[in-house]
């Protein structure tokens, strides 16, 4: 059986969903319970503005003492230098005593919305070379992050001799990609060529110590998974090496009706969307706790390593606290203690 990782809303905090204070007292309860492998904060800069992920995560940092800390997932990699960020991310691994995980990822194109595209046009980034900059990014901050006297000369980096100090507790970091080039993005509508899919996932296969997915059911994230394996391999990489994660949603409520309502109306919000019905059926697990169960079984069947949640409701510690009673304990080991 999977682990799974809690999600924490740093855009609630703008939406009165809730406070900077309670992000912190959340995770440190998440943490706490021995039930969280992983807290993942969320990113943006402009587009859809939130506290900032690293800064945030060094706050989780002070007050946690076993999960991992990740961003699930900077969508705003394009947007940092990679000698900043590296430092940025060697100091949270060395605050954290070495539990960091970057899950990165190219972020959405102009097509996505004025907002989105002025966060690309103020950080002087054009949208068509997002992922060029992204996989030449990955490729420096890797070496800054497990190497000294990095001398670089790409396309859209040049450094020299640059060791960056201090020296992150894990060598090297991990380092993931987020991506799900088969669901047609809410926005967009624009269908993706099977060329585009092949890109982005053997770009995971080549580049990443792991993958983080979404909105995909079980029978599709099995299929995708053992592609990138299989790219993996032909990479000439070990793919029992990757690590894979799942972002997903829940809201526990005896009602499935109005627990799918409500995380409608908290994700419409959360992103300034209007989603449908199905969309956000098939990327939340609502209704009854067992209803739930049956749902987050069915991914780790599949293959599934990690279930991140976001608690798709207004009431973040109501809902922590039934997952914590009502839906955690199924999956506790067998003759695990209470």
């Amino acid at each position: 059986m999977g682990t799974f990782g809690l999600t924490l809303p740093n855009r609630g905090v703008l939406l009165g969903a809730v406070t900077a204070q309670e992000l912190l007292d959340l995770g440190e309860r998440a943490d706490g319970s021995g039930v969280f492998r992983s807290l993942y904060v969320g990113d943006s800069i402009l587009a859809k503005p939130r506290l900032e992920s690293v800064v945030l995560l060094g706050g989780l940092a002070a007050r946690t003492r076993r999960a991992r800390l990740g961003v699930a997932c900077m969508s705003t990699f394009v947007h940092r230098h990679p000698v900043l960020l590296a430092l940025q991310w060697a100091s949270l691994d060395v605050l954290s005593g070495g539990r960091t995980l970057l899950v990165a990822c190219i972020g959405g194109g102009d097509e996505m919305g004025p907002a989105q595209a002025l966060e690309h046009r103020t950080m002087g980034v054009l949208s068509r070379e997002r992922v060029a900059r992204f996989e030449e990014g990955i490729v420096l901050l890797r070496r800054l992050l497990s190497e000294e006297g990095v001398t670089h000369r790409g396309r859209f980096y040049q450094v020299e001799g640059v060791t960056v100090e201090p020296r992150p507790v894990q060598q090297p970091p991990p380092l993931w990609i987020a991506n799900n080039p088969t669901t047609v993005t809410y926005k967009v509508g624009q269908p993706v060529s099977a060329a585009v899919v092949e890109r982005a996932f053997r770009r995971v296969a080549r580049l990443a110590d792991g993958w983080m997915t979404n909105k995909v059911p079980p029978g599709t994230f099995a299929e995708q998974w053992a592609a990138i394996r299989r790219m993996a391999a032909e990479e000439g990489r070990d793919p029992d090496a990757l690590g894979n994660v799942l972002y997903h949603n829940i809201n526990i409520q005896a009602d499935r009706e109005a627990a799918l309502e409500e995380s409608r109306r908290f994700l419409n919000a959360y992103y300034t969307a209007n989603f449908s019905r199905p969309f956000v059926e098939a990327w939340t697990a609502a209704g009854p706790p067992e209803r739930c169960v049956e749902e987050l079984r069915a991914y780790f069947a599949a293959g599934v390593q990690e279930i991140t949640l976001r608690l798709a409701s207004w009431d973040q510690w109501g809902q922590l606290d039934r997952f914590l009673r009502e839906v955690a304990p199924a999956f506790r080991p067998a003759g695990a203690g209470r």
